[in-house]
């Protein structure tokens, strides 16, 4: 990072360290939810896709952490097509997620449970601002 950054470029480079973040946590997601008991019970190959869809969450998080550091200020400038189109495809992703966060899960699993309705605030406001930085990135005028 350089000390001409612009506002939109330390932004993509705050959300390069949260991606990084989400990505190495999703790779303890099973102990940080206590799912160990749960996994165990699994079959055997749904333990594994499970496991296999954890690792390939994070590396793709890792891949898009990596990526937004290394050209924020290209992506915030708006240099390439080749930028805007990557700010669109991970702007894509975390949209996704976030009507996923609205849609598809039960709210049983956080109606009455303040602890994990505040973590579901949370997450919609995070990736809700993840989609709309990326996504803000690719096509403003």
């Amino acid at each position: 990072m350089n000390n001409f950054s612009s506002p939109s470029a330390l932004l993509l480079e705050a959300a390069a360290a949260l991606q990084m973040a989400i990505a190495a946590l999703n790779l303890f997601l099973v102990r940080i939810l206590k799912w160990q008991d749960d996994m165990a019970r699994m079959p055997l190959l749904f333990r594994q896709v499970v496991q296999v869809h954890l690792w390939f969450i994070s590396i793709t998080l890792a891949i898009f952490a990596v990526l937004t550091w290394r050209f924020s200020a290209e992506i915030a400038a708006k240099a390439h097509p080749v930028y805007q189109s990557l700010a669109a495809a991970i702007g894509l992703f975390w949209a996704v997620r976030t009507i996923l966060q609205i849609l598809y899960y039960n709210p049983s699993h956080w109606r009455g449970k303040p602890g994990r309705t505040c973590i579901h605030g949370l997450l919609l406001v995070l990736y809700g601002g993840l989609a709309i930085l990326y996504l803000y990135s690719a096509f403003r005028f």
